[in-house]
C-alpha cells in the first residue's frame, strides 16, 4: 500500500507533458467565458512513462467565484454533453460557483477506444472487442480517472473544489475522495452507487427490484388487502405468462412495468397483475402497450469505454483473474444457483442469454482496481446522499455503503426513484433545492422532499355495481355508487399526468380502461370513456400546476345521463373530493 502510495505522488509529480507540472497553467485558467481543453495524461498513471492519452473537460468561470463545483451526472459515458443539463440543475449556484466538467478516460472526446460493431446485446462481439483494445482496457477505470481530474484541477490552479456526482458520477466522486482528500471541501451523491467490502462497485440490485412492489402497496390499505404480497402476486403473474403466453403482454415488459419509478406503473401494477390473474385483462394490457417488446439495439460508440468502467470497476458473480470460459462457467452457476433475478430468467430479459447480462465475461480485468481501496480513510467533509426509496439501491444499503464517510448524512426521499436532482417533477425541484443550499453553504436542510403522491390501487372495477359507494348522504345508494365511478373515471385519466411522472406525461392520448377516449391538451377530454363497463363518462377535466382538478361530467349508465361536477386534489394520498351530481351538491 505504501509503495502504491508512492508510485501516485511520483507520477503526479513527474508527469511528462501535464500542464500543471512541465507546461505552467493551462490556457483555460485565465478564461473568463467557457472554455474548452484537454490535457495529455499516462494511461498507467502508476508508470508515468506508459502511453499518453488526452482527457477533455470544460471549464465554465463564474464572475467573483468563491469555489468550484465538479459535476459528473453518469453512465459510465460521455459528460462534456451534459452540460446545458448540469447548468439547469445547479441554476443560480453557478453565480458564485466555476463549474468544471470532465469526459472521463475513454469516452466522448477523452481518447475513446473504438470498437465498430461492437454491441452490448450482441455478446460475441465484445470478446473481438476486447481483442482489438488489448491490456489498455484494463485502465479505463474510476481509479485511474481520479488522478486525470486532479491534474486537470492543478492545471487550471484550482483549491479545494466541491463534488457534485449522480448515479454512476457518485462512484467517481468516492474514487476521487478515496485519492484526494485534501482537495475536497464537500460532496453531493445523487442515487449513489454502493461499494461492496472489497472496493468495487455492486451491480447485483440492477435488474429485478419486486421489493419495491412490496413498499408501495404497504402503504395503501387497499393494495395491502390483496391475498398474499405485491410480489408474490407478480411472481405469480409472471409464471402464468410464461405458461400460457399473451401476445398483448410479454414476460419481457412485466420487467419494466414492475419498476415503479413511473408513478402510474406504481399505482396500477399490483392490482392489474391480480385482475389478469382472476380473469380480468384489461388493465394490464393497458399498461403494457407504452413499453416496447425488447430492448432497443444497444448501439453505443464508447461501448469500449463503457466496458473499461463497469468492469474494471465493478463487482461480479465471478472471479476476475479467471479466463473468459472460466468466468462465464462461473456465472452461469451462481444465477442458476442465486436466482437473483427471480422470478425472471435471463432470457426473458436478454435474449442472447449470460453474455449480454454479463458483458464482463469478455473483457480483460486482471489490474486491481477499486474505485475505493478497501480500508481507505475517506475525508471528513461534509457529504450528503439523497437516496430514493424507489432507486436500485435502497437508503439503507446506501446508508452502509457511505459510513466509510464520518460525516455523510443519508437523505431517504419517499417514493424517490433514480437521478433525483434531474427532471422537472415537484420532487426534483425540492431535491435541487437541496443541493444548491448544500453546495453554497455546506449545510444540510431537512426539507421533506417526497415523490409520494398517490396510493396504489387494490383492485380494477368491471361494473358500477362493483364500486363502493360515495358518502354522500342527500344521495340515493344507486347515485353514490354512480358518483364514485365517475370519479374513479375521471382519477383514472388525471392519474396519467403526475408530475413525478415520464412516460405518461408524453402522451397525448389514450384509449380508455374498458372504452372510448382520452386526449390530454390543455385539458383532458374524456370522449365516452368507459372505467368501468357500464358507465360512460364524457366531458373536460381541467388540471393546475399544483394539481387542483375540475370536472364537468356527463355520466350515462341504464338509460340515464346524469351531471356531474368534481374538484378534488389530483396527486394527493388524502385526495378531498366536493361537487354536484344532478345539481345536487356534496362534500
Amino acid at each position: 500500500m505504501i509503495a502504491k502510495a508512492l508510485g501516485f505522488a511520483l507520477a503526479a509529480a513527474l508527469l511528462p507533458g501535464t500542464p500543471a507540472a512541465s507546461t505552467g497553467p493551462h490556457d483555460c485558467a485565465n478564461a473568463t467565458t467557457r472554455c474548452d481543453g484537454s490535457i495529455d495524461v499516462p494511461l498507467d498513471w502508476e508508470n508515468p512513462a506508459s502511453e499518453h492519452i488526452s482527457v477533455a473537460f470544460a471549464w465554465i468561470p463564474a464572475k467573483d467565484a468563491d469555489g468550484t463545483v465538479v459535476a459528473n451526472l453518469g453512465g459510465p459515458g460521455q459528460t462534456l454533453s451534459t452540460v446545458p443539463e448540469m447548468q439547469r440543475v445547479l441554476g443560480p449556484v453557478l453565480e458564485r460557483k466555476n463549474l468544471l466538467v470532465m469526459d472521463p478516460r475513454g469516452m466522448g472526446k477523452s481518447s475513446p477506444p473504438l470498437c465498430p460493431g461492437a454491441r452490448l446485446d450482441k455478446p460475441e462481439t465484445l470478446a473481438a472487442c476486447a481483442k482489438s483494445v488489448g491490456p489498455r482496457g484494463a485502465y479505463f477505470t474510476a481509479d485511474q480517472s481520479s488522478h486525470d481530474l486532479d491534474a486537470i484541477r492543478r492545471a487550471l490552479g484550482l483549491g479545494k473544489v466541491s463534488f457534485y456526482g449522480n448515479s454512476y458520477g457518485t462512484l467517481y466522486a468516492q474514487a476521487y475522495a478515496a485519492r484526494y482528500p485534501g482537495s475536497l471541501d464537500a460532496i453531493f451523491l445523487d442515487s449513489s452507487m454502493v461499494v461492496d467490502g472489497d472496493g468495487y462497485a455492486s451491480w447485483k440490485n440492477y435488474w429485478s427490484r419486486l421489493r419495491q412492489l412490496d413498499l408501495i402497496c404497504a402503504r395503501s390499505t387497499a393494495c395491502d388487502t390483496l391475498p398474499g404480497s405485491a410480489s408474490g402476486t407478480w411472481t405469480r403473474l409472471v409464471d402464468r405468462l410464461r405458461e400460457r403466453p399473451d401476445p398483448e403482454v410479454s414476460v419481457f415488459q412485466t420487467v419494466a412495468l414492475s419498476n415503479v419509478w413511473e408513478p402510474v406503473f406504481g399505482r396500477e401494477a399490483t392490482a392489474a397483475a391480480d385482475a389478469y390473474l382472476r380473469d380480468d385483462p384489461a388493465p394490464l394490457h393497458r399498461l403494457a402497450r407504452l413499453i416496447p417488446a425488447t430492448l432497443p439495439p444497444a448501439d453505443d460508440p464508447d461501448v469500449a469505454g463503457y466496458l473499461g468502467f463497469r468492469c474494471g470497476d465493478g463487482t461480479f458473480p465471478f472471479d476476475r483473474a479467471a479466463s473468459p470460459a472460466e468466468r462465464q462457467a462461473q456465472a452461469e452457476r451462481y444465477y442458476e444457483r442465486e436466482r437473483p433475478l427471480a422470478p425472471y430468467q435471463i432470457t426473458d430479459i436478454l435474449p442472447s442469454g449470460i453474455g449480454s447480462m454479463e458483458p464482463c465475461v469478455n473483457w480483460p480485468t486482471p489490474r486491481h482496481s477499486p474505485p475505493r481501496p478497501p480500508g481507505q480513510a475517506l475525508p471528513a467533509v461534509p457529504v450528503l446522499a439523497m437516496a430514493g426509496e424507489i432507486d436500485m439501491n435502497s437508503p439503507a444499503e446506501v446508508a452502509q455503503s457511505l459510513r466509510a464517510f464520518p460525516n455523510a448524512t443519508i437523505v431517504r426521499v419517499p417514493f424517490g426513484p433514480h437521478a433525483l436532482t434531474s427532471g422537472t417533477s415537484p420532487m426534483g425541484d425540492c431535491v435541487r433545492g437541496m443541493l444548491r443550499t448544500f453546495l453554497t453553504t455546506k449545510q444540510v436542510t431537512h426539507q421533506q422532499c417526497t415523490g409520494e403522491n398517490y396510493r396504489a390501487l387494490g383492485a380494477f372495477p368491471q361494473t358500477v355495481e362493483d364500486v363502493p359507494p360515495y358518502p354522500a348522504g342527500k344521495l340515493t345508494a344507486t347515485q353514490r355508487r354512480v358518483l364514485a365511478a365517475t370519479f374513479a373515471t375521471a382519477a383514472d385519466a388525471t392519474a396519467r399526468r403526475n408530475p413525478n411522472g415520464n412516460v405518461y406525461t408524453r402522451l397525448r392520448n389514450e384509449p380508455g380502461l374498458r372504452g372510448g377516449q382520452v386526449t390530454f391538451g390543455q385539458d383532458i377530454t374524456l370522449d365516452e370513456v368507459r372505467f368501468v363497463r357500464d358507465l360512460r363518462v364524457s366531458g373536460p377535466i381541467k388540471l393546475t400546476a399544483d394539481g387542483s382538478a375540475t370536472a364537468t361530467l356527463r355520466a350515462e349508465t341504464g338509460g340515464r345521463a346524469h351531471e356531474v361536477t368534481l374538484t378534488w386534489t389530483a396527486f394527493s394520498t388524502r385526495p378531498s373530493l366536493s361537487g354536484t351530481f344532478d345539481g345536487v351538491p356534496f362534500d
